[in-house]
């Protein structure tokens, strides 16, 4: 029982340190004799716990992502029932926002340190990272944009996609920056305040992709009619 608790203080401090390390200098630029330093550990048990530094960053992924991606699912799930489109549309885009705040402070979701890893390593450019970040991503958003379709009749998925990453964006800003938000207002808005952000987030989302929905024809409100 004391090798396996040893086992893990070693995994989450390799963890911990890599993903600050990361977060500051990006994924190419830090070797692993500066994450073992940096976890004060030997550079054996790394590639023991992990095999390399594209392991390590895949578990950094797993960790934060595979929780909050389930929660996202799972709340996409229950949005999905909602007969009104624009409250099913809202619904849907708070299931996706919801989870990557009030998780800010723990393992899901990551808070501002995964976020700003997330972001430098969108940037890097890495080949190893950008199917590390698929991996752990791809099936969820694919889920989402999904249900988003279902909310935006005659919509283009591709429009629904690049909106999507508008979204995106505004996460990793949001959470990254919230002083500037609280700077730029001269107080008047407080940038931590996270159901704000929430509400802003998804009340811009939601006039974006609803401004793509198109009337449908008297064959597709019969085809759409038959299917429900």
């Amino acid at each position: 029982m004391a090798k396996a608790g040893r086992e893990i203080d070693s995994r989450t401090a390799i963890l911990d340190a890599a993903e600050e390390l990361f977060s500051q200098h990006g994924f190419g630029a830090v070797a692993l004799r500066e994450i073992a330093r940096a976890a004060d550990l030997n550079v054996g048990s790394l590639t023991y716990h992990f095999g390399d530094k594209a392991g390590i960053l895949s578990a950094i992924y797993e960790r934060h992502t595979r929780p909050m991606n389930a929660r996202r699912l799972e709340l996409i799930s229950e949005a999905t029932r909602i007969e009104d489109r624009s409250a099913r549309l809202t619904a849907i885009l708070r299931a996706y926002v919801v989870p990557a705040f009030r998780s800010s402070d723990d393992l899901v979701g990551g808070g501002a340190r995964f976020t700003r890893l997330r972001a430098i390593l969108s940037a890097e450019g890495s080949e190893q990272a950008k199917l590390i970040i698929a991996d752990a991503f791809d099936a969820t958003t694919r889920a989402f944009i999904d249900a988003i379709a279902d909310c935006v009749p005659g919509s283009k998925r591709d429009d629904i996609v690049w909106r999507s990453q508008f979204l995106l964006g505004s996460l990793y800003y949001t959470l990254i920056n919230p002083e500037r938000i609280s700077r730029l207002s001269d107080g008047a808005a407080d940038g931590f305040d996270h159901d704000e952000a929430i509400r802003q987030i998804v009340e811009a989302s939601h006039a974006s992709l609803w401004a793509l929905a198109r009337p449908l024809s008297k064959g597709q409100l019969a085809q759409a009619a038959r299917s429900s």
